[in-house]
C-alpha cells in the first residue's frame, strides 16, 4: 500500500500548482442517523428540511444512493476509503482497531494543494493511528479538527458543538489561496433524545408517518417526533454553513454535498439490511457546475464517492479504491437514468456491536449480504441461527434504547402487537427477498414463494459473482475472521460476559497473527 502512495504521489504532485479558481472547494454535510424519508424533499411529511431541500432543488437529488454496511464505522470508512466494506478487513465491523494500511480522501486532496478540516463526527467509533503526527483530537480521518466553538443548545440531547460557527472559524484560518474541503458531521440525529421534547415544540402527532413495522401508538409518534426535532437541527447547520459561504462568495465554485450515514436509530433500522437503513438521502449543488432541479436515478454507493470527489479535483484515483466515480451524473444535463449499467447495488454487514454469542465464541457478528435493484431486494443471511438484534440476554445491544425498543420488548407473546417484536428482533431465514415498488417497508418477505424463484436465483447468482469478484471472504471460505477481528472495547466485553480474562486482541494475534 506505501509503494502505491508513493507512485499516486507522484502521478498528482504538478496538481498542488493548479490554481484554486480551477477547483471545486467540497463541503461534505453527514448526518448522524437520518433517514432518507425524513427529508422533506423525499417526502416526509412530518420533518421539515427546507435546507436540505435548497441543496436539492438548486442542484442533484439522487434517489438510489446507499450507504453499503449500515452503521456509523464501516459506512464512514466506505467514504473515506472508497472501498466496499467487505472489502476493508477489520473496518467492515464497528468499533475497529483500524490499520494504518489505509488510506483517506481529504489527505490525497491535501497531498494535492486542498485545505482540510473537520467538525463534529468524523470517522469513528474505533481506534485508527495517528495522522500525519497528529493525535485523535487534532486529526481525524475525515480531517484537521476545529471543534472549539460551542453554544447552548434547545434540548439536553443536542450536542453543545457549533458546527457552522466551527466551520467559519476554519474558513477564516485556511490559506486563502489553496481549495478547501470541509466535513461537517453533525452528532443528530444519534440517540440520546430529551425525551418527549416534541410536547415543549408543541407538535401535531398526527403528521407523523409510522412505518408498516411499528405498531401505530402515542409512543411510537412521540418518538419520531423527538427523532424529527434533532434531524431538523441537523438541517439547521445546513442552512448556516451554506450562509456562511454565500457571505464570503464562496457558495458558486463549493460543491457541498449533503446525506446521513444510515438511518434512522430505532428497531429494524439502524444497523439491519433492510431498506429504511441503508437508502440513504443525497443531494449536491456546485453552482452552474451542476444543472438545477435535477434527480436522478442512477445507483451510487458510499464508496463511490473518494473517486468522485478526487476527480472533479483533477486528482488520480488511488490504486485503494474500488468505487467509481458518479462525476458523470453530477454534472450531466439529464434526469432520470444516466448510465444504464448502475441499476443496482451491494450491500452488507459483520459484526456491529457487541452482545452476541455462537457457542464458546463471544462478541460475533451477523454476517449478511444483499443485492438491491430498482424493484427488488435480495439478502442472504450466512448465520441465520444468530440473533440480528444481538443476544436478548445483553440486551438486544445493535438497537439503541429508546422508547419504541422499550415499547417493544415490553410486549408479551399474546399482545397484538407482539408481531412487530418479531418483525424487530426475532430471528431471520437464510434468504430475504422483497418486492421494493410494492413493500417499501420490507416487511413481506417473498423468498419461497415459488412465484419469485427464477428472480431469487437470479439475484443471488449476481451478487455471489460480483461479491467473488471483489475478493470478499465471505465467498472465499475466509468470512469468519470478522468475528475474530477485535472490537476495542475489552473490559466492556468482559464485565458483559462475565468474562475478565477474555482478551479478543490476543484471541485474534494467536488465530492470525499480529493484525498489520
Amino acid at each position: 500500500m506505501r509503494i502505491l502512495l508513493a507512485v499516486w504521489l507522484l502521478c498528482c504532485a504538478s496538481m498542488s500548482l493548479v490554481a484554486a479558481a480551477e477547483r471545486p472547494n467540497i463541503l461534505f454535510i453527514i448526518a448522524d442517523d437520518a433517514s432518507r424519508d425524513s427529508m422533506g424533499i423525499y417526502g416526509s411529511t412530518y420533518v421539515e428540511t427546507p435546507n436540505f431541500d435548497r441543496i436539492a432543488r438548486e442542484g442533484v437529488m439522487f434517489t438510489q444512493a446507499y450507504n453499503c454496511n449500515p452503521k456509523c464505522a464501516p459506512a464512514r470508512a466506505c467514504l473515506l476509503t472508497g472501498r466496499y466494506s467487505w472489502q476493508l478487513e477489520e473496518s467492515c465491523n464497528h468499533q475497529p482497531i483500524m490499520s494504518d494500511k489505509w488510506v483517506f480522501y481529504p489527505y490525497l486532496l491535501e497531498q494535492a494543494g486542498y485545505a482540510v478540516g473537520l467538525t463534529g463526527k468524523g470517522w469513528g467509533p474505533g481506534s485508527f493511528p495517528a495522522i500525519n503526527g497528529k493525535p485523535p483530537e487534532e486529526a481525524n480521518p475525515a480531517g484537521y479538527v476545529y471543534n472549539k466553538r460551542l453554544l447552548v443548545p434547545p434540548f439536553s440531547g443536542i450536542s453543545k458543538r457549533d458546527y457552522a460557527s466551527n466551520f467559519d472559524d476554519f474558513l477564516e484560518r485556511r490559506p486563502q489561496d489553496r481549495p478547501f474541503c470541509f466535513w461537517l458531521g453533525p452528532t443528530e440525529p444519534h440517540r440520546a433524545y430529551e425525551k418527549d421534547s416534541w410536547k415543549k415544540q408543541g407538535r401535531d402527532l398526527s403528521k407523523v408517518s409510522v412505518p408498516a413495522y411499528f405498531p401505530d401508538n402515542e409512543t411510537i409518534r412521540g418518538d419520531l417526533a423527538d427523532y424529527a426535532i434533532e434531524v431538523e437541527w441537523y438541517d439547521l447547520h445546513i442552512g448556516r454553513a451554506v450562509e456562511s459561504l454565500e457571505q464570503r462568495g464562496l457558495l458558486e465554485n463549493t460543491l457541498v454535498i449533503v446525506t446521513s450515514d444510515h438511518g434512522m436509530p430505532f428497531p429494524r433500522v439502524k444497523g439491519q439490511i433492510y431498506d429504511d437503513g441503508f437508502h440513504v438521502p443525497f443531494a449536491a449543488r456546485w453552482g452552474a457546475k451542476i444543472k438545477p432541479g435535477r434527480t436522478v436515478t442512477d445507483f451510487i454507493t458510499f464508496p463511490d464517492l473518494a473517486p468522485t470527489l478526487l476527480e472533479l479535483a483533477g486528482v488520480p484515483s488511488h490504486p485503494q479504491m474500488t468505487g467509481q466515480s458518479f462525476a458523470k451524473q453530477l454534472l450531466s444535463e439529464h434526469s432520470g437514468r444516466i448510465d444504464p449499467d448502475r441499476d443496482h447495488t451491494l450491500l452488507g454487514k459483520e459484526r456491529h456491536d457487541v452482545g452476541r454469542t455462537d457457542g464458546e465464541q463471544l462478541s460475533v457478528g451477523y454476517p449478511a449480504r444483499a443485492i438491491r435493484t430498482d424493484q427488488f431486494l435480495f439478502v442472504h443471511n450466512f448465520k441465520p441461527n444468530r440473533w440480528p438484534g444481538g443476544d436478548p440476554e445483553f440486551g438486544l445491544l445493535n438497537c439503541d434504547d429508546s422508547p419504541t425498543k422499550q415499547y417493544l420488548t415490553g410486549l408479551s407473546v399474546t399482545n397484538p402487537d407482539y408481531p412487530f417484536y418479531e418483525l424487530a428482533f426475532g430471528k431471520r431465514p437464510v434468504e430475504e427477498l422483497f418486492d421494493m415498488e410494492q413493500d417499501p417497508d420490507c416487511v413481506k418477505n417473498l423468498a419461497d414463494d415459488p412465484n419469485y424463484a427464477v428472480i431469487k436465483a437470479r439475484l443471488w447468482n449476481q451478487l455471489q459473482q460480483e461479491l467473488t469478484q471483489q475478493g470478499d471472504p465471505r465467498m472465499l471460505d475466509g468470512g469468519d475472521i470478522f468475528d475474530y477481528y477485535p472490537n476495542l472495547q475489552v473490559e466492556r466485553q468482559q464485565k458483559l460476559y462475565q468474562r475478565p480474562d477474555w482478551n479478543p486482541i490476543e484471541i485474534f494475534k494467536q488465530k492470525y497473527g499480529p493484525q498489520e
